[in-house]
């Protein structure tokens, strides 16, 4: 018995020794094809793409000047107005569209295209209620009070409030360090999070929600809305020492995304929000933002074998991918 036991313990090691290398080596791929993606793009960038940028980079460069002395050069309030204001804008704005087919039903081009079925149809109004005011605490009183430090962070590097806007090249090359380190810090902050006594006293607020809506996406308790929800956006940019329209771009754009991940609707053209839905229906799969740390520990195997991983992709037509790849029915008994 002590011999079969020494074998299986001697197994289970090399099998551990395996699934370590082969996550090290697929890091290693994922890192080195992540690099090889950013040199390019420091040298060349799609040809329509630069035809569209230096066609309108004239318009650009001109707006941003009239932003500029419109505050007089204030380096304070232009940073408040792209790092607090205009993102704030684009969260609200476009989560009050989707609250309107949460409360209502309606437009049905909207609901139909719902997650969930019979999940938040119509949406729980005093949960909703709760959801804002929290989302509007954590914007206010923990997200607004972080961009003080993070002001003078932006100060030292000297290039956030450069007359001259970053070429379109640059701002590529960032846009794609920011998702890379926001993947980073928001997965593992995120399992963090479900070890069950941070779980208990913290990320359990945000679960509440099994079928998400969009403006959960920063309903949190304040800890985990510092250390998952900003921390990991910020980082990025305070790396990098980037120029506050770069930064007025990355934080609308990462506040629309995680409110399309939350939304509940899989809408056509837009991002596919079925991996972190996922996650709140089953609360231990789909940790990450991209899903590649998700592959790389193998925080996704369920995930995989759903039919919510066959929709998992952008809806490029107008039928419901709940209609064209339906659940399997249930068995009766």
């Amino acid at each position: 018995m002590k011999r079969d036991s020494g074998y299986s313990t001697m197994a289970a090691h090399q099998e551990q020794e395996e699934k370590l290398w082969v996550a090290v080596k697929m890091s290693a791929l994922v890192l080195g094809s992540a690099l090889l993606i950013f040199t390019a793009l420091m040298n060349s960038v799609p040809w329509c793409m630069q035809k569209i940028w230096d066609s309108s980079g004239y318009f650009w460069q001109t707006t941003w000047l009239k932003l500029y002395y419109l505050f007089d050069g204030r380096e304070w309030s232009l940073f408040l107005f792209g790092a607090a204001l205009v993102p704030s804008l684009a969260f609200w704005c476009f989560n009050g569209i989707l609250m309107v087919a949460d409360v209502t039903g309606k437009p049905t081009f909207i609901t139909r295209y719902r997650i969930q079925l019979g999940k938040n149809d119509p949406v729980d109004i005093q949960k909703l209620r709760q959801a804002i005011y929290t989302a509007l605490f954590n914007q206010f009183f923990v997200s607004f009070p972080m961009l003080v430090p993070m002001f003078y962070v932006m100060k030292w590097w000297g290039n956030t409030f450069s007359k001259e806007l970053p070429t379109f090249q640059w701002f590529l090359v960032e846009l794609s360090i920011f998702t890379l380190i926001e993947e980073i810090l928001f997965y593992y902050s995120h399992r963090l999070a479900h070890v069950p006594l941070l779980y208990k006293h913290i990320h359990k607020k945000h679960h509440e929600w099994t079928a998400p809506i969009g403006v959960v996406s920063i309903y949190a308790h304040p800890l985990e809305h510092i250390f998952s929800n900003t921390l990991p956006v910020m980082t990025g940019p305070m790396l990098m020492g980037s120029h506050v329209v770069s930064i007025t771009v990355w934080f609308s754009l990462a506040l629309i995304t995680t409110s399309i991940s939350h939304c509940g609707y899989h809408l056509p053209f837009l991002p596919s929000p079925e991996f972190h839905d996922f996650h709140h229906l089953k609360f231990n799969q789909c940790y990450g933002v991209l899903g590649v740390l998700d592959y790389l520990h193998g925080t996704d195997d369920v995930f995989r074998q759903s039919k919510a991983y066959e929709r998992h992709r952008v809806l490029l037509s107008l039928t419901p991918l709940s209609k064209s790849i339906p659940d399997i029915p249930k068995r009766a008994g």
